[in-house]
């Protein structure tokens, strides 16, 4: 009788140096991606939870229907004298939703230093009650644990020039370790293939036959929204990736840069209620907004001086991604410009919306529990890979 020959399976190139590759950059940027997999995961529901350790100083009362708020300029300086900051309030974000307060902002950026704690000087948020004066409460936002989660999560706490680059070549990477993974995942065989949609753990005691399991089927199922993340966030860290979006959604490159137009008011004394008379006319506009954003300081973010007043409305309450823009002379608070969302070309309304779709909120309340389940797999991929690595290794050590 002839002696019956086993061959051994024929791997293909593709699988070879998709196998290559997915070890290689999974070993090198792995405890990387576990860092910004684990800080992205618990920053998904940083609303919901601020929400809720802040409610006190989110709502107030009115004594009656007909109260008003008091000034805009008036809450302004009230809480500069009592919290005496060296820095000029920023901006104040006021709510539709006359029962929630009014959230003035400091916030002043250095481009020194090399870490987030030396650039940052100065992140606070104060509540105010707008029909009293009353300061509800004063949050430190430069030492709040979602922000720390967020900039650990966006350039492991260094300084922001260059910090997303770190983060951003670890992520680069594994976008290819998420396509090279779905590569050897992917079987010839359709009848292996159902096989590897789940768990069959009836006669399965190994450890290291569940680990692998875990790795292959929750990476399999994360895999897609995890790209999704990825993607959107190297659009923040990278320009050229930015460009791709616009050049993809609208047909250009960059961006064309809008030009300021000159206040026409200029030479008038400034009125003391501008705030107030800009408000006005915005909640007009876009009664059906959530909120609105009115600058205070009279610079840009990068500490130039603005030529009027610009006011960003926000369609839903914890989305960016409907914008509407307004911008009123800074001495007469008379509308010079009306840009609402629908006007705006696809590449900027992809801008605006990139960042809900990168933590899930452009989906609502469904797309956040996604998101997070997805982070939390995301999170175990470099613990169960390495487990992976580590049993083939002392397997063929115990062999040698």
């Amino acid at each position: 009788m002839k002696k019956k020959h086993h061959h051994k399976k024929k791997i293909s190139p593709a699988k070879k140096w998709s196998a290559k590759l997915h070890l290689w950059f999974g070993l090198s940027v792995g405890i990387i991606v576990f860092i910004v997999s684990l800080t992205g995961t618990l920053y998904v529901f940083k609303d919901e939870v601020q929400n809720i350790l802040r409610k006190e100083a989110i709502y107030v009362q009115q004594a009656s229907s007909t109260q008003k708020p008091l000034p805009i300029n008036i809450l302004r300086e009230k809480v500069s004298l009592e919290l005496n900051e060296k820095y000029p309030i920023n901006s104040v974000e006021i709510s539709l939703d006359k029962g929630k307060s009014y959230r003035f902002l400091y916030y002043e950026k250095s481009k020194k230093g090399w870490n987030y704690f030396q650039q940052v000087l100065i992140n606070k948020q104060v509540y105010v009650n707008q029909y009293t004066g009353q300061i509800l409460a004063v949050y430190d936002e430069k030492y709040d644990v979602f922000n720390i989660l967020k900039y650990i999560h966006w350039g492991l706490l260094l300084n922001s020039e260059w910090g997303p680059y770190v983060v951003g070549i670890p992520t680069v990477l594994f976008i290819i370790m998420l396509i090279t993974g779905i590569i050897l995942w992917w079987p010839k065989n359709k009848n292996a293939r159902k096989g590897r949609f789940r768990f069959n753990w009836e006669n399965v005691k190994n450890w290291k036959r569940k680990n692998y399991d875990l790795h292959n089927v929750l990476g399999f199922y994360a895999s897609f929204i995890t790209l999704i993340m990825s993607v959107t966030g190297i659009y923040f860290a990278y320009p050229y990736v930015k460009n791709t979006f616009n050049l993809a959604l609208s047909g250009y490159w960059e961006q064309p840069k809008e030009k300021q137009i000159k206040s026409p008011d200029s030479l008038m004394v400034k009125r003391v209620d501008i705030f107030d008379i800009t408000a006005q006319q915005t909640e007009k506009l876009y009664a059906g907004s959530s909120s609105y954003r009115i600058s205070l300081n009279g610079k840009n973010k990068k500490g130039k001086e603005l030529k009027n007043l610009p006011i960003t409305t926000y369609g839903q309450e914890g989305r960016f991604s409907e914008r509407n823009i307004l911008t009123f002379d800074k001495y007469s608070g008379k509308l010079l410009t009306n840009k609402p969302h629908q006007q705006l070309s696809n590449a900027e309304k992809y801008a605006n919306a990139n960042y809900d779709i990168h933590t899930g909120s452009y989906f609502g309340l469904f797309g956040k529990i996604i998101w997070f389940i997805a982070g939390l797999i995301c999170t175990s991929l470099p613990v169960t890979g390495f487990l992976i690595w580590w049993g083939k290794r002392k397997k063929q050590g115990k062999k040698i």
